[in-house]
């Protein structure tokens, strides 16, 4: 199992390592296989302002959860890395509670379960209870890849700023991403 000092690093380096490691809250979740970095200091990021109450938990230091509400409707969940930094998570391949995906998204393609942010949220239960808990306790459970697998990466997705920026990192040739890679 991961601890807060292995998400202490820069989160350019923290996002495409945590691309085939395990996720689970509450026993429920797979395979990361896409990720994206926010940094303090990058436009797009939520903690470009410095603290709020909305971001607290970007600088709660590395290893805790910061969940936030998406277009008022999906809760999204990010890793936190070295303070004001974050990884969003953008797909799992789901591969445990895979019935209770299937219950909390109405749908049974195992490819849609959890093939963008907001599916992930919605697959794993994520509420705003979740946001600041850490990383290495209950509920959650992030575990290292065995292997590193290829990763490749791009511009990140539905975002208005620094578009440019190629801080999307997935799991090459995967059937489980949100959108794929050029």
């Amino acid at each position: 199992m991961m601890t807060a000092a292995d998400f202490d690093l820069p989160v350019l380096e923290l996002a495409p390592l945590l691309i085939g490691a395990t996720l689970l809250v509450d026993e429920v979740g797979g395979v990361i296989v896409e990720t994206e970095a926010y940094h303090h200091e990058d436009p797009a990021s939520h903690s470009r302002s410095g603290p709020t109450a909305r971001n607290a938990s970007m600088f709660a230091g590395p290893g805790v959860a910061y969940v936030y509400r998406s277009y008022g409707i999906h809760w999204c969940l990010n890793l936190v890395g070295p303070r004001g930094t974050g990884v969003l998570i953008r797909a799992l391949r789901p591969t445990a509670g895979v019935d209770q995906m299937i219950q909390r998204r109405g749908l049974a393609d195992p490819r849609r379960l959890c093939s963008g942010p907001g599916r992930v949220g919605q697959a794993l239960g994520i509420t705003r209870s979740h946001d600041g808990l850490p990383l290495d306790g209950r509920p959650f459970q992030v575990d290292a890849p065995a292997t590193l697998p290829e990763v490749v990466a791009g511009p990140r997705i539905g975002i208005s700023k620094a578009v440019d920026q190629p801080w999307r990192f997935g799991l090459k040739g995967s059937p489980f991403l949100s959108k794929p890679f050029r």
